[in-house]
C-alpha cells in the first residue's frame, strides 16, 4: 500500500492471503472493520490467485453482509496501489460508500500503468507478438509496456514508436526493480509531460504479474483530490434496484446488479484535458 499523500488521507487494511491467516481470524478482522467503519470496499487484482479470491467471497458469505464490496480491478500492482490511494482520498469526501466503490471502475481509466521489462517471454497480461517474443532473447533488449487503460508494447530503441499517454495533467510514480534503466525518468516523463515524478518501492506481486523481476514499474495518475472529486461528482448517480445502494456507472459494486436502463451509464473516459486538470460542467 502506498503512503498517504497528506495527513487527511486515511490508511487502508491489508487482507491476508489464506496461507498467512486462518479463515476464522480473517472473518473476525472483517467483522471488526465493519464495526469500526460501517462499510468495507475490498479492491483486488484480476490476477489474484483463485484460493485468495474464494477466501474473500467466503468471508462475505459467512458474515451475510451487504456492506462489503468486492471490486476486481484489471490493473498491474502499482496501478492498483494508486487506485486504492485515490479511493482513500475520496473516502473523506461527502460521497456515499456505493459511489466510492463504483468510482474504482471510472478512475481506473485515468491510470496509465506500465513497466520497462528486460523480457516479455513470460508476460501473459498484455498481448505479445511472436516478433516481440523473439526479440526477448536478444541480450540487452528492453521493452516498454503499458497495461492500461489500453495495452501497448514497444521495444525500446532509437526508432521506437512513442507510447500513447494521458492528455491531462498527471504525476508519475516510479518503482525501480532489478533493472538498470533511466528510460522512464529521462524519456517517458518528458514525453507524457508529467508535472512531477515520485519514487516508490516495487510491489511484492509485480514480478509475478509482469513475468520478470527485472523491471521498472510506473503509473501516471491524477494526484489532486479536487480533480478526483470533480471527476466523480460529474457522473450521474443512480440507485441500485436490488440493494438500494447509490452508485455511478452501469453496475453496483456491492451486489453486482446491473442497471435496468442502458441510458443510466457513466460518462465516457477522456473528459480531462492536459494542463487544466478540469472536467467539463454538466
Amino acid at each position: 500500500m502506498l503512503p498517504p499523500t497528506d495527513q487527511q488521507t486515511p490508511t487502508a487494511a491489508l487482507l491476508q492471503a489464506p496461507e498467512a491467516q486462518m479463515l476464522e481470524p480473517a472473518i473476525g478482522d472483517m467483522h471488526l472493520l465493519l464495526e469500526q467503519h460501517g462499510y468495507v470496499i475490498a479492491l483486488y487484482p484480476s490476477g489474484l490467485r483463485p484460493e485468495h479470491e474464494r477466501r474473500l467471497h467466503s468471508i462475505r458469505s459467512v458474515l451475510e453482509s451487504d456492506r462489503i464490496a468486492l471490486v476486481k480491478v484489471d490493473l498491474p500492482p502499482l496501478g492498483l496501489a494508486v487506485l486504492v490511494r485515490q479511493l482513500r482520498q475520496l473516502s473523506i469526501c461527502d460521497f456515499s460508500p456505493g459511489v466510492i466503490a463504483s468510482a474504482a471502475r471510472l478512475l481506473s481509466h485515468y491510470i496509465y500503468a506500465g513497466a520497462v521489462l528486460n523480457s516479455v517471454a513470460r508476460l501473459d497480461r498484455v498481448p505479445v507478438s511472436l516478433k516481440s517474443h523473439a526479440k526477448s532473447w536478444v541480450p540487452g533488449s528492453q521493452f516498454a509496456v503499458v497495461a492500461g487503460p489500453e495495452a501497448q508494447l514497444v521495444k525500446i530503441g532509437p526508432a521506437m514508436e512513442p507510447l500513447a499517454g494521458p492528455d491531462f495533467a498527471t504525476h508519475l510514480l516510479v518503482a525501480k526493480g532489478n533493472l538498470q534503466s533511466d528510460w522512464v525518468q529521462e524519456t517517458l516523463a518528458p514525453a507524457w509531460k508529467v508535472q512531477a515524478t515520485h519514487d516508490t518501492t516495487v510491489p511484492s506481486d509485480s514480478p509475478r504479474w509482469w513475468g520478470t523481476g527485472r523491471l521498472v514499474e510506473f503509473a501516471a495518475h491524477l494526484p489532486d483530490l479536487s480533480v478526483l472529486y470533480q471527476l466523480v461528482a460529474s457522473v450521474r448517480r443512480e440507485r441500485c434496484h436490488w440493494c438500494a445502494m447509490e452508485l455511478i456507472g452501469d453496475r453496483c459494486a456491492f451486489c453486482s446488479a446491473p442497471l435496468a436502463a442502458p441510458e443510466n451509464r457513466a460518462l465516457p473516459a477522456g473528459v480531462l484535458h492536459r494542463g487544466t486538470g478540469e472536467s467539463p460542467g454538466p
